[in-house]
C-alpha cells in the first residue's frame, strides 16, 4: 500500500465549544510517515447531520465562513507532514441536476443571472416555453465552488496536489465541466461503486460499466493524470441501492481496466469497516478480525504486476481505434425536462435513455475488440485538418446546439464518418424543436425528418439486403435531399447515407442502439457496423465476442493488451495480427501459447505484452 485516503472529519476535530483537537489525525499522519504511506486528505467540514457524503455547497453565509475557517485550520496544521500527498476539495460533487436550497445559492443564482449571456442559436421567433437556465447555472456553480476551494487551499499550501472525485457519473456527468476543472486540478478522479453508481447495468456488466466510467474520466482529464478515487472494496449490507460484494476476480478486472484506460491506479473504499453510521460494518477489505480477505490478495497480485512493469506503464498511453461515442450535455438536460411519470415505461423516454443509448454503442464496439472513447461533445478535438479513419457516434442525443452543426460539418468534410441514430437533434439548445423550424443539419445529413412514429417497445428495421435491426419505440421517416437510401420499407425511407466533402454521414432516425441493448441482441448491429468502421489497431478480432473487454496500451514499439472475459463462458479468441507476443504480464505464472488464438477462461483477466 503506497497511498491512502482519509476524510478529514471536522466533527472529529472540533468540539461543541469551538475548540480544536487534531490528535486523532496527527496519529494517522505520523504513522503514515513511519511506514512511507502518502495520504490524500479529503476536506470534510461538519454538515450538522450524520451523513457519509458531505455537503456540496454551503447553505448560508455563516456556514460558508465556517467552511473557510475549517480549511485554514486544517490545511495549515497538516501541510507540514511529509506524508501529505494532497487534498480532495469536495467528496463527490454532483446533485443529479437539482439546484440546492439555501440563501447562499439563491444569492449566487441572482448574481449569475445578471452576468448570464443567453445561448446563441436559432429561435425562429418561437417563445422559449421550456429553458435550461437552471442546468447551465448548476454547471457553472459546481465549477465556481470547486475553484474557490482550490484557491483557498493554495492560499495556505501553495505547492500541494489538488484532486477531485465525481460520482454517479452516468447520471451526473451533465453537471461536470471537466475541461474547466482541469485548469485548477492536478489530477481528476471519480467514485465507481456498483452498488451506488452502476444502476444502468446488471452484475455481469459491472466491468463494462467500470470501462465506460474510466473512459469518461480519461477524456475529462485530458492533459492531467487521472485515477479512480473510490472503488468498492467489500460488502455493502444496508447502504447502496444494491447489496453486493465484489469477488476477487472482479477486483482484478476493475484494476486492470482502470490501468488499461490510462488511469494511474485506484483507492478502495475502504480498508477497514466503520463502526457506526450508515456504513457501519460494511465496504471493507479486511474482515472483522482485521485479517485480509481474498480481495486483498487479488489487489496484492495486481499491484506487484504493476510494479514489475513500471517502466512500460509510466510511459504508456492508450492506443485508440479512432471511434468516439459522444454524449451531449444539453441532451441530458432536455431529457430531464421532458420526462413525466407514466404508468407505461419505455426506456427511450425515461431518465437515462440518452446515456443508455450512448452506452449501447460503447458496448457494441467493446465486443468488437475496438475500445471506443466516451466523451462529452465539447471534449472532442474539432481543430484537426484531417479526420480520415475517425468515427463519431451520436446515439439518441436529443438536443444538439445549432453551433455544433459547423463543427460536425468540418469533421465530416475532412474525411470523418458520422453515425447518427434515434431522435438526435430533435431539439436545439433552447428546447426548440428543430424539425418544426429549418433543420440545421439537413445539408450535412442530406435529408429531413418527415415524422417520428411511436411503434412499440421493440420492432424490426429491415433493408433489402436481408439485414433486420432491433429498434426501440420510435421509427423515424425521412424526406431525402442529397442522401442515398440505406433502409426503405413500403416506400418509406428509414435510413440514409450522405457524402459530404471527404467524409460521410449514416443517419438511422430510429433507436437501433438502444434496441440492441434492450433485446440483448447486438449481432445485427454488429453486421452493419463492421463494414462502417475502419480498424486502426495493429490487430483485428475475427468475430464478435459479447462480454469481452479489451484495453490497449502502447509504449514505444511495444503494446500491452488487457483482456477481460465477462461472457459467462470460456472464450477461444481468434484474431489477425503481425504483433509478436513477448510475455504474459498477468497472471505472472501463466504461459502464452501462440499469437493467433487466445484462450481466456470465464471471469479471467489476461494482460500480455507484444512487439
Amino acid at each position: 500500500m503506497k497511498i491512502c485516503r482519509i476524510r478529514m472529519f471536522e466533527s472529529y476535530m472540533r468540539d461543541d465549544s469551538g475548540g480544536w483537537d487534531f490528535s486523532l489525525f496527527d496519529r494517522a499522519f505520523k504513522l503514515a510517515e513511519k511506514y512511507n504511506i502518502k495520504i490524500l486528505a479529503t476536506l470534510f467540514p461538519r454538515t450538522g447531520k450524520n451523513d457519509i457524503g458531505g455537503y456540496k455547497f454551503p447553505k448560508n453565509d455563516d456556514v460558508y465562513r465556517s467552511l473557510l475557517d475549517y480549511i485554514q485550520r486544517v490545511v495549515m496544521h497538516f501541510k507540514s507532514y511529509s506524508s501529505l500527498y494532497g487534498w480532495v476539495l469536495v467528496n463527490e460533487p454532483g446533485l443529479g441536476g437539482n439546484i440546492p436550497y439555501g440563501d447562499f445559492t439563491k444569492k449566487k443564482l441572482e448574481m449569475w443571472r445578471k452576468e448570464y449571456v443567453p445561448e446563441s442559436g436559432k429561435r425562429a421567433g418561437y417563445p422559449l416555453l421550456i429553458d435550461l437556465i437552471d442546468q447551465r447555472f448548476l454547471l457553472d456553480y459546481n465549477t465556481w465552488f470547486l475553484e474557490l476551494l482550490a484557491d483557498e487551499v493554495r492560499k495556505y499550501d501553495s505547492g500541494t496536489h489538488i484532486h477531485e472525485n465525481n460520482h454517479d457519473i452516468f447520471k451526473n456527468c451533465a453537471e461536470y465541466d471537466f475541461p474547466r476543472w482541469c485548469t485548477f486540478l492536478n489530477s481528476l478522479g471519480g467514485s465507481a461503486h456498483p452498488s451506488w453508481h452502476f444502476g444502468f447495468f446488471e452484475r455481469d456488466e459491472y466491468a463494462l460499466a467500470m470501462s465506460a466510467n474510466s473512459e469518461i474520466l480519461r477524456s475529462g482529464a485530458y492533459a492531467i493524470p487521472w485515477f479512480m478515487t473510490e472503488i468498492q472494496g467489500g460488502n455493502n449490507t444496508y447502504s447502496g441501492y444494491k447489496p453486493f460484494c465484489p469477488t476477487k476476480e472482479e477486483i482484478e478486472q476493475w484494476l486492470w481496466i482502470i490501468i488499461g484506460s490510462g488511469g494511474k491506479g485506484g483507492i478502495f473504499w475502504s480498508l477497514n469497516p466503520r463502526a457506526s453510521g450508515l456504513e457501519a460494518g460494511e465496504w471493507a477489505l479486511l474482515d472483522f478480525q482485521n485479517k485480509p480477505t481474498d480481495r486483498v490478495e487479488a489487489i496484492k497480485e495486481v499491484a506487484e504486476a504493476i510494479d514489475a512493469n513500471r517502466d512500460f506503464l509510466s510511459n504508456a498511453y492508450v492506443s485508440e481505434p479512432g471511434i468516439s461515442v459522444l454524449y451531449v450535455r444539453e441532451s441530458l438536460w432536455a431529457e430531464s425536462k421532458m420526462v413525466i411519470k407514466s404508468p407505461v415505461s419505455y426506456e427511450g423516454r425515461m431518465i437515462g435513455g440518452v446515456m443508455k443509448s450512448a452506452l449501447s454503442f460503447f458496448e457494441l464496439f467493446t465486443c468488437m475488440g475496438l475500445n471506443p472513447s466516451l466523451k462529452e461533445f465539447a471534449e472532442f478535438d474539432f481543430s484537426k485538418a484531417d479526420y480520415s479513419g475517425e468515427t463519431i457516434i451520436l446515439s439518441h442525443q436529443i438536443a444538439l446546439p445549432t453551433t455544433y452543426c459547423r463543427q460536425l460539418e468540418w469533421f465530416v468534410s475532412r474525411g470523418g464518418k458520422l453515425i447518427v441514430d434515434g431522435l438526435t437533434g430533435f431539439f436545439d439548445e433552447n428546447m426548440i424543436n428543430t424539425m418544426k423550424t429549418e433543420f440545421p443539419f439537413q445539408k450535412l445529413f442530406g435529408a429531413n425528418i418527415s415524422e417520428f412514429k411511436a411503434i412499440g417497445n421493440l420492432f424490426e428495421l429491415k433493408n433489402d439486403r436481408g439485414l433486420s435491426l432491433p429498434a426501440h419505440l420510435w421509427q423515424g421517416l425521412l424526406s431525402v435531399n442529397t442522401a442515398k437510401v440505406v433502409f426503405e420499407t413500403d416506400n418509406k425511407v428509414l435510413a440514409v447515407r450522405n457524402h459530404y466533402g471527404e467524409g460521410e454521414v449514416l443517419w438511422i432516425p430510429s433507436l437501433v442502439g438502444l434496441g440492441a441493448r434492450l433485446s440483448k441482441n447486438y449481432e445485427p448491429l454488429y453486421r452493419l457496423m463492421k463494414n462502417e468502421i475502419k480498424n486502426r489497431y495493429p490487430f483485428e478480432l475475427k468475430g464478435f465476442y459479447p462480454g469481452l473487454i479489451l484495453k490497449v496500451l502502447r509504449s514505444g514499439n511495444s503494446y500491452m493488451t488487457v483482456f477481460v472475459n465477462k461472457s459467462g463462458k470460456d472464450i477461444r479468441l481468434k484474431w489477425k495480427t503481425d504483433l509478436k507476443p513477448v510475455r504474459m504480464v498477468y497472471p505472472e505464472n501463466s504461459t502464452l501459447k501462440g499469437s493467433k488464438t487466445l484462450f481466456i477462461p470465464s471471469e479471467a483477466t489476461l494482460v500480455i505484452e507484444w512487439q
